[in-house]
């Protein structure tokens, strides 16, 4: 009997579309600073080294929630971890619209990044451990899709929130400014998120690992049918040890004493996605658009715009991640992103500055404007999803959860510094000095590909190598 036959493709979808939201909630807090920016800065009075720390804080949640979702999840459960990862999103999003100071806010955006740090590394990796290795890289990219999802939505709610308000900084509704309902929209999602998790079974290879054989053959069976579940029981029982359980002690070959290759691989996937300054037109869009002389509600409409160009592009990864695999996207991407940036570099370093510091653009405006688009599009249709996608099963099933908190840690410890560093070198080196710097990350990242990246494509977490 054909596994096509007896698989529960249905369920499968379904589950993966529940952790999703979990991508989506990642999108939707990461994106939703960039309409409060100014609101912040009137609110708590920021300078531009505050308000950056106030934008990047969340960042620092993120990292120490990616490093600790991982070993937690080897302990508790993929699904129990997404549960405490809904709770976080549900306070910090009512939290961080209540705060009356930077101390307050700043307390309830590290919570939410430690609930979007626990996302990130497990809404893929508990994909990855549901789907069939046939479809398991369009299943896990449906994951970036609802985080750019999440952003759009976000980037959509601010722009109306400001606009019918007036300003993002004027009031909106029972005495509260636009920007603090801007944070107050994402509690819709919070909610469901947690309450649909409660509908989802745990992951069967975690169960298998936890030594809930019973349990593991349960879920198996409703995943794929009685007669596979049994044969993937045997090959990830192959594949671990159930009376050992993982530990970062695991990262290290002990055969050479060294670091495995494939953890530095995952931190320099993790580290490059960050260093191309994605990130900084996710969260400072709004105040990119109003320095080269757009008005605050045209840069939030822009964003709008970005936000659907990334919704395409990751479309279109869907279509092609399992016909051409993970590292030709990679490839294109890097060289697309390198392109793009190099334009946006030259655009910005040959505009006029104008009294109040701003740039002026003139009729090279609309090729920034393009240029950013072709970048967040090249971006979203390779190293936004596909590393995701590679971080989620490249790791054998023993150092999976160690190995994803490893890269996590780093992936969201860059953004924390690349995000942090962006308002100091607008106002010290300018936009086209900060953008040189995220051009060099993306030519990097091409020889980093060309060098260190393996396909991953088509084979099954069971005999994925360390």
């Amino acid at each position: 009997m054909s596994t096509q036959h007896t698989e529960n493709t249905g369920f499968i979808i379904l589950v993966s579309v529940v952790a999703t939201i979990g991508g989506f909630l990642f999108g939707f807090d990461s994106g939703v600073i960039n309409g409060t920016v100014d609101g912040l800065q009137q609110a708590f009075n920021a300078d531009s080294i505050g308000t950056g720390f106030n934008v990047a804080s969340m960042l620092l949640g993120c990292a120490v929630g990616a490093f600790i979702a991982g070993r937690l999840a080897d302990l508790y459960g993929r699904r129990t971890l997404l549960i405490v990862a809904a709770a976080f999103f549900l306070i910090s999003a009512w939290g961080s619209g209540i705060a009356e100071s930077s101390g307050e806010f700043i307390f309830y955006r590290v919570l939410g990044g430690l609930a979007v740090g626990a996302a990130s590394v497990m809404a893929p990796a508990y994909i990855s451990e549901i789907a069939p290795a046939r479809y398991r890289g369009m299943l896990t990219t449906i994951q970036q899709v609802a985080i750019i999802f999440g952003l759009f939505s976000s980037f959509l709610s601010n722009y109306f929130l400001a606009d019918i308000a007036g300003s993002s900084t004027t009031e909106f509704w029972m005495g509260f400014e636009a920007w603090r309902w801007m944070f107050w929209m994402e509690m819709f999602p919070a909610v469901l998120f947690l309450l649909l998790l409660f509908l989802i079974p745990e992951s069967p290879r975690y169960l298998v690992l936890s030594n809930k054989l019973s349990a593991a053959k349960t879920v198996l069976t409703k995943l794929y049918g009685e007669q596979i579940a049994q044969t993937k029981i045997a090959e990830i029982e192959a594949t671990v040890a159930t009376t050992e359980a993982p530990k970062f002690a695991d990262l290290v070959d002990k055969t050479s004493n060294k670091i495995r290759p494939l953890v530095w691989v995952g931190i320099g996937l993790a580290t490059f996605q960050q260093l191309v300054g994605i990130n900084v037109v996710f969260y400072y869009g709004a105040v990119l658009w109003q320095a080269v002389g757009f008005s605050e509600s045209d840069a939030l409409l822009t964003n709008v715009i970005t936000g659907a160009v990334s919704i395409v592009a990751c479309i279109i990864t869907i279509s092609l991640i399992e016909k051409i695999g993970r590292k030709p996207l990679l490839m294109i991407g890097s060289i697309g992103m390198s392109i793009a940036l190099g334009i946006m570099v030259l655009v910005f370093a040959t505009a006029k500055v104008q009294a109040n510091g701003n740039l002026d653009l003139g009729d090279m405006g609309l090729v920034a404007l393009v240029s950013a688009n072709a970048f967040v599009f090249f971006f979203n249709m390779s190293w936004g999803p596909v590393m995701w996608v590679m971080l989620g099963e490249m790791y054998p099933n023993q150092i999976r959860g160690s190995g994803l908190a490893i890269a996590g840690a780093a992936q969201w410890t860059s953004n924390f510094l690349v995000t942090m560093m962006f308002p100091v070198m607008l106002t010290g080196i300018g936009l086209a000095g900060a953008y040189s710097f995220y051009f060099a990350g993306a030519v990097v990242s091409i020889l980093f590909v060309l060098k260190f990246v393996h396909e991953t494509k088509g084979i099954e977490l069971e005999d994925m190598k360390g």
